[in-house]
């Protein structure tokens, strides 16, 4: 296929899957692939895409925000995205999802807000707060391994 195929293929592959209600926006899919996969999972209800600070409630009604990241080849940051408003309370716990180039989950973690404050830094030019998914985090008896419910 040319380059204009593939992306008229990709146009129509996005198409679908929004009419499909697993993607919600037509930003890159496996964002929006994650947090309908983790709703899926944990049969919880996702909110409106346009919904600040969170994006699903758990079974018990808290606020879930749901990030992830594509790690191909076993290569690649352990970041999540830019976590907003952190300081102004917007979810009450994060759920975390690493997934490789197949998009098959390879770690999921549930991650508190008190992690999240420890070891995240926050980021001016971004204007958020990030956090890398390695060394003291990952050793934190306080990290919930979701793993095995997300596979």
């Amino acid at each position: 296929m040319t380059e204009k195929e593939l992306l008229i293929f990709n146009s129509e592959i996005m198409r679908e899957l929004k009419s499909r209600d697993v993607i919600r926006t037509k930003n890159s899919p496996i964002a929006d692939y994650c947090e309908w996969l983790v709703a899926k999972k944990f049969k919880w209800k996702l909110e409106n895409s346009s919904n600040g600070g969170y994006d699903a409630k758990d079974s018990d009604g808290f606020r879930v925000q749901i990030k992830c990241r594509m790690i191909e080849g076993g290569k690649g940051t352990n970041q999540l995205g830019v976590i907003r408003n952190l300081d102004k309370d917007p979810f009450d716990y994060l759920v975390a999802v690493l997934f490789n180039e197949r998009i098959e989950v390879v770690k999921g973690y549930k991650i508190s807000k008190e992690l999240i404050r420890k070891y995240s830094r926050f980021s001016v030019h971004q204007n958020g707060h990030i956090l890398i998914l390695k060394g003291e985090v990952l050793a934190s008896n306080e990290l919930i391994d979701i793993t095995r419910s997300l596979q």
